[in-house]
């Protein structure tokens, strides 16, 4: 660890300015996506709305499933992005102040309830939305194989082994995992 932060330089995380339902709706977009489709299909779908700004929950569960798949959606996402927003309105959707009084896993627990969010959906969340410092995604391809490459290991740990290693990054994380993903691109580009 200590090489790759030598080599990277201080942590990027930094999190975004976005609100918890906000977040979870752009992740379902990204979802199974790469980064410019899964733009395009959110700027269709902000431009279905008339102001212009990111749609509110209740204009969401509003409107028709056909309208969100002209966006680009799929049934699957839709489905999601309506559920979303329906437990937005029920509360369940913490704001961004609610969510401080919340630990991670309680934050976990009530946003894996809601259809098309799953845990790895939520660390995320808890990490690039709301900047909590002790997240490890150890279900996250690009976290493991960076462990593998930084380590020097022939495969990647499973993740129990990788969440038992982790305890000793307690309570960073949230940053070991950055450099992981680091240690994971720069082998990408290497290869390349």
């Amino acid at each position: 660890m200590r090489g790759l932060i030598r080599r990277h330089g201080p942590c990027g995380l930094a999190p975004q300015g976005l609100s918890p339902y906000e977040a979870l709706t752009r992740a379902i977009a990204h979802q199974q996506l790469n980064g410019r489709a899964a733009q395009t299909i959110l700027g269709r779908f902000v431009d279905l709305f008339p102001d212009g700004s990111f749609p509110q929950p209740a204009a969401v569960l509003a409107a028709r499933a056909t309208t969100l798949r002209r966006a680009g959606f799929s049934r699957a996402k839709v489905r999601a992005l309506k559920d979303i927003a329906r437990h937005t309105l029920k509360g369940v959707v913490p704001t961004r102040r609610a969510c401080s009084l919340l630990s991670d896993d309680e934050i976990i627990e009530r946003l894996t309830q809601i259809h098309g969010v799953g845990r790895w959906t939520v660390e995320m969340l808890l990490m690039f939305t709301l900047g909590r410092p002790d997240v490890l995604p150890v279900d996250d391809f690009g976290v493991r194989e960076g462990f593998r490459v930084a380590y020097g290991r022939r495969t990647r740990p499973s993740p129990k082994a990788l969440r038992a290693y982790g305890e000793r990054w307690k309570p960073y994380r949230s940053m070991a995992a950055w450099y992981l993903w680091r240690a994971a691109n720069e082998a990408r580009r290497v290869a390349d």
